[in-house]
């Protein structure tokens, strides 16, 4: 019996740390992309194609013809969510079957995992309250959470697990939170915005009752400061020759110039719903390209090895 237990504790289906990475990776993508179908939903007028959750009606969990292409294109964003939800589990397994096994990765991996549902369930208290604008922003943020935890992960399996040690001054790491945090901010007052303008996602779904052009313009100062801060981020990064933070703020620099294009155009064309997408698919690049700038700040460290015991010493009279 002994001998048993101990051949199963030996067989182990190892994952390579390449299919790991890329694993990780795809489960960044196919979060980003329930995003933009997500949106795809709203700017069609198909958030109540399936007028109530889980079920999408009363009496089926699936679409009938009667609902036509509405109820089509909201039941084919909740079937999304179980491919997503495969992708988060297939990184899980991968993680427990590393050998050795990496400190660290697990939480993340699990954290991906399980944010999914929940912001299937934020889906469906969308659906619920009818499209209330406040729960439908909410939704949107509970998917740039999954995402970042997405990005955590796949960083840390290109890492050693050694301690984390910066790249950069202390005062530019602490500039580098502060652009976090305004850029995350920015992601929140853009929900503000959407809740106020016509994309309701149903014809009879309510609005947030803030102006838009007040609140528009609130968001655009948000972002005039957020790109100010990457401009700062990149000459302060070239200035103490960190080239890998630079670059980072040079992408995120330029993904912000292409959302601000994106943002005013729509803006002054009525918000066509093919801009309103790749508006949103801006927002999750941009705060991809912000956290890719956190990550420059600091870098991780191989793990030293045990440093070796001191040899016995001899007894006394042993040569003797």
């Amino acid at each position: 019996m002994r001998r048993i237990r101990s051949v199963k504790r030996s067989v182990r289906f190892p994952v390579s740390p390449t299919l790991l990475r890329r694993l990780a990776f795809a489960s960044i993508i196919a979060n980003v992309a329930i995003v933009v179908t997500g949106g795809a939903v709203r700017l069609t007028a198909s958030g109540l194609g399936c007028p109530t959750w889980p079920r999408c009606t009363d009496e089926s969990y699936t679409t009938t013809s009667e609902m036509g292409v509405h109820g089509v294109i909201e039941f084919g964003n909740r079937l999304l969510t179980f491919a997503v939800g495969i992708i988060a589990l297939a990184v899980v397994l991968a993680v427990l079957a590393q050998v050795p096994r990496r400190r660290g990765l697990l939480p993340l991996a699990v954290g991906v995992l399980f944010g999914i549902p929940a912001q299937a369930v934020i889906g469906g208290i969308t659906v619920l309250t009818n499209l209330n604008p406040w729960v439908v922003g909410l939704h949107f943020l509970a998917s740039m959470v999954v995402i970042a935890a997405a990005y955590a992960l796949w960083r840390r399996t290109g890492e050693p697990d050694g301690p984390v040690t910066p790249t950069v001054p202390a005062p530019l790491r602490t500039l580098a939170r502060i652009t976090t945090v305004v850029s995350a901010s920015v992601l929140v007052v853009g929900t503000w915005v959407t809740g106020s303008g016509p994309h309701a996602g149903d014809q009879g779904a309510a609005r947030n009752g803030l102006d838009p052009e007040s609140i528009s313009q609130v968001h655009a100062d948000g972002v005039f400061l957020l790109i100010g801060l990457s401009v700062a981020l990149f000459f302060a990064f070239r200035a103490v020759g960190a080239s890998r933070a630079a670059r980072a703020a040079g992408v995120l620099l330029a993904v912000e110039l292409g959302q601000g294009l994106i943002g005013f155009v729509q803006y002054f064309t009525h918000l066509p719903a093919v801009l309103v997408a790749a508006h949103m698919l801006g927002s999750c690049l941009v705060l991809l390209a912000t956290l890719g700038v956190l990550w420059a700040t600091r870098e991780r460290q191989p793990v030293s090895p045990p440093a070796p015991a001191a040899p016995a010493a001899e007894p006394v009279g042993a040569a003797a």
